[in-house]
């Protein structure tokens, strides 16, 4: 697809962040590991460090920053990456066959369609040119609020940009509008206070958007099972200490903590034991086929697939233990 193409391109600009500078070891306890900065792509990874809890599996990590979900997919595809992290707005590539979800991570509303001072709704947004990273929530979010105005991307101009661009282009006037996400909007009414939210994932409250992280499609079932076991104890630790889990990616991140706190406002965090009951009871794959449905709408997906085929359930409740 277009926006996949287009994510392949940017792939140099990808910033590499190591926090732990190993090479790939002959045993295979290395795993690579892809994130985003900011709360919902960090924490985990920052929580598992801190409490050794790579160390509990056997396992050294490896992680890198990336700016957006489907760069980490295409990495993952390129074998560069053993895992990573992806946004609702990127669940349409696993669905596609790019990936498999291991875990559920959070539910995410950071999303907002941004204008620049002086435009007031989605509808004042017709001829207007549009930032968005394709293929991420970003591009989620435009799509939902343009539909929710009767409206569609023929009626916008709609420039493709990285998550990066779309900050300076905005500031400094060479767009009109975006589709893009916090803490990224925190950086960008730095310099624009006065800009206006025009559409937020806040709006559909009957509406679930997952964040997730992901594996290659041949799925190491031993490797694997370590990792998600990784994952589960940091997410019960998050859960049980909200306030310290923000410090803990404040540090990873760099970034002051009250600005970590305030992307963290966007984020509904949830027990490892919610989210078994939630995957056996095929509570998580309704949200799964929620985004199937929008996905297919869009164009993105031909047809909705069985998140069974994708989201590898049966791995993340076997992992959990009390």
């Amino acid at each position: 697809m277009r926006s996949l193409r287009r994510a392949l391109t940017a792939a140099t600009a990808v910033s590499l962040l190591a926090l732990s500078v190993t090479a790939c070891s002959d045993d295979g306890s290395t795993v690579r590991f892809g994130y985003i900065s900011d709360y919902n792509g960090a924490s985990l990874l920052a929580i598992a460090q801190k409490q050794g809890l790579w160390e509990k599996q056997g396992l050294t990590p490896e992680i890198k920053v990336f700016t957006n979900g489907p760069l980490q997919i295409q990495a993952l595809g390129a074998g560069d990456l053993d895992f990573g992290y992806i946004g609702p707005g990127a669940m349409w590539l696993p669905a596609t066959g790019k990936a498999k979800v291991v875990a559920i991570n959070t539910l995410a509303y950071a999303d907002r369609v941004i204008g620049r001072p002086g435009i007031k709704s989605i509808a004042d947004l017709k001829g207007k040119k549009v930032g968005v990273p394709e293929g991420t929530s970003g591009d989620m979010v435009l799509n939902l609020a343009l539909q929710k105005a009767g409206m569609s991307v023929k009626d916008i101009q709609k420039v493709p940009m990285d998550p990066a661009t779309v900050v300076s282009a905005f500031v400094a006037g060479q767009i009109d509008a975006a589709g893009i996400w916090y803490p990224l909007i925190d950086n960008i009414k730095q310099k624009v206070p006065d800009l206006t939210e025009l559409a937020s994932t806040k709006e559909w409250p009957d509406s679930s958007f997952p964040t997730a992280f992901v594996g290659g499609t041949k799925v190491d079932g031993e490797l694997t099972n370590k990792v998600i076991k990784v994952l589960q104890e940091a997410n019960d630790w998050r859960a049980a200490h909200y306030e310290e889990s923000i410090t803990e990616a404040a540090s990873l991140l760099k970034l002051d903590a009250a600005k970590v706190k305030a992307d963290a406002a966007n984020v509904k965090v949830m027990t490892t034991e919610d989210l078994v009951n939630k995957t056996k009871d095929g509570t998580v794959a309704k949200w799964l086929n929620s985004l199937g449905d929008f996905f297919v709408g869009t164009g993105q997906l031909k047809s909705r697939p069985d998140p069974a085929t994708y989201y590898t359930g049966d791995l993340y409740t076997k992992a959990f233990t009390k």
